[in-house]
């Protein structure tokens, strides 16, 4: 089994090559959020498939073999139980070797993850995917739907699908990571010291009653400065992300089994009115409603 990477991910910043990878790497887990534009499956016969070249994109083989014609790539095969990462930066092209078929899932970054783009491979491949993540190689066995079928929207499919598609994708840049093909202090690479600061400081504590002010003080900058750069590193307002870093805590303590109200109270909403209206904002429905959904999706 082997993993490589064609090209390093796209930094920028300071290399601070400091503190502890795993950490690192587990916060950029818990902030990948997506979009699903199109989850597809191909059966393929000596055919070839363009992926599309604007869309965060991964193919999982799910029988046969597949060449990858790349930007400086060619001649690359990828087979049953392989994935392929690429970043929607150039036009890639999948080759069927006789009879072959695909999962290919063309996703986008939700607006509270757009900053971890920078941080992703512009293309890499990991052989042997489904025995170095059997979770995540059994669901994409069962994600998406026939290239040209009609598609049965059952009442929950949207979120459901997401949470697939998140878990398959991480399990993808876990693996790119755990088996050395990430630069040297990645995922520090791409980091901002001092916005890392008060993104730490803000998982830390999310419920905290977190200001513009006290947040560039943890960053140690003006208020104007620290609002200018967070929305041209991360692609949304402070406040933003603290909502979007709050909406993912209260989903895992719902998921967990805490009521409305104590999670409520955990993450300083002043009301439980106030806090279903911010999840239903940012999640689409309410907190009972999806913790009722995520039990029948989980039973």
């Amino acid at each position: 089994m082997s993993l490589i990477a064609m090209t390093p991910p796209r930094a920028g910043g300071d290399d601070r090559g400091a503190g502890d990878p795993g950490a690192a790497l587990e916060t950029l887990l818990e902030a990948v959020e997506v979009r699903i534009r199109e989850q597809l499956r191909y059966r393929l016969a000596d055919e070839t498939l363009v992926l599309d070249p604007d869309a965060l994109a991964f193919a999982y083989v799910l029988s046969g073999e597949l060449q990858i014609r790349s930007a400086g790539l060619s001649g690359r095969s990828i087979g049953t139980g392989d994935v392929l990462l690429v970043g929607g930066q150039h036009t890639t092209t999948l080759v069927a070797q006789g009879a072959a078929s695909v999962l290919v899932s063309e996703l986008a970054l939700a607006d509270e993850a757009a900053h971890i783009a920078a941080l992703l491979p512009d293309l890499a491949w990991i052989t042997g995917f489904a025995t170095l993540e059997p979770a995540a190689a059994a669901l994409a066995q069962v994600m998406g739907v026939d290239a040209g079928a009609e598609c049965e929207n059952r009442s929950g499919d949207g979120p459901i699908c997401r949470m697939m598609a998140k878990t398959v994708l991480a399990s993808v840049i876990r693996a790119w990571a755990a088996n050395g093909c990430a630069p040297e202090g990645w995922p520090y690479a791409a980091s901002d010291p001092f916005l890392d600061r008060v993104v730490d400081a803000i998982h830390a504590d999310p419920g905290r009653d977190w200001t513009v002010e006290s947040l560039a003080a943890v960053g140690a900058m003006s208020r104007s400065v620290f609002a200018e750069r967070f929305r041209e590193t991360y692609g949304q307002s402070p406040a933003g992300y603290v909502t979007s870093v709050r909406m993912r805590s209260a989903q895992e303590l719902l998921s967990r089994g805490l009521g409305v109200s104590v999670v409520s109270r955990e993450l300083g909403y002043a009301s439980d009115e106030g806090f279903s209206r911010a999840f239903r904002r940012h999640v689409g429905d309410t907190p009972s409603a999806w913790r009722a959904q995520r039990r029948l999706a989980t039973a």
